[in-house]
């Protein structure tokens, strides 16, 4: 029999926080009987490849993609706290069940985290001379303002991994910006914490994924 693929959720009486690309967020008020708002995010089986939501999905893409941020979430929280409220299935599907029928559907899909207020830039890791990052180097010599050395090759591992952040674009796509300019939008402070934070985050990760056989040449996150 072939696999159900689910591209979209549709929760009645609750209300749809956002939608991004690959997932669904929805409001739970009322928690523990206070007023406290929580958000449940369903991981779709939806592909996005460049900023573009593809037609069609791939069967349990949404689980794969929903455990592999819940593992680097729980190997990475030593260095930054995250939004991460609850993990079990079950407990998460609960939230919703009387009023969704199909919540076997969204096991293994879901996640019951914090609000927060997300920073508007996105923050990138890069270990690696590749994508926009070559591009700017054949230019200028330079990533996001960053003066890399003479001679680099695509896709040859920097000196040392580097902080090169861009804007958080709703539609279309980021743009990269230089340091200073980060700082004009979030503060001098937040920028150097959230330069810190990344920076140590992609040095912690790379090295792991590499055993596995995975180079991660860039990464990004996202703050709040």
């Amino acid at each position: 029999m072939e696999k159900k693929v689910l591209i979209q959720t549709e929760i009645p009486g609750k209300k749809l926080f956002a939608r991004g690309k690959v997932r669904d967020t929805w409001e739970i008020p009322g928690w523990l009987g206070n007023n406290e708002k929580r958000l449940l995010m369903v991981t779709t089986d939806r592909i996005s490849a460049f900023d573009v939501v593809m037609l069609r999905g791939v069967p349990d893409l949404g689980k794969i993609r929903n455990q592999i941020s819940l593992f680097w979430f729980k190997r990475l929280e030593n260095i930054c706290p995250n939004h991460i409220l609850c993990v079990d299935q079950q407990f998460c599907a609960n939230t919703i069940k009387k009023k969704y029928q199909e919540q076997n559907d969204l096991i293994g899909r879901l996640v019951l985290v914090y609000p927060a207020e997300v920073f508007p830039v996105e923050c990138v890791g890069r270990g690696y001379l590749a994508g926009s990052g070559w591009e700017s180097y054949q230019e200028t010599g330079k990533v996001c303002g960053i003066l890399l050395p003479s001679g680099l090759k695509e896709a040859e591992e920097l000196p040392q991994p580097i902080f090169t952040p861009t804007t958080k674009a709703e539609t279309g796509h980021d743009e990269p910006i230089d340091f200073d300019t980060m700082v004009k939008m979030v503060g001098s402070n937040a920028a150097e914490v959230l330069r810190d934070k990344s920076l140590r985050l992609y040095k912690k990760a790379a090295p792991w994924a590499r055993i596995c056989g995975i180079i991660i040449a860039d990464t990004k996150f996202e703050f709040g």
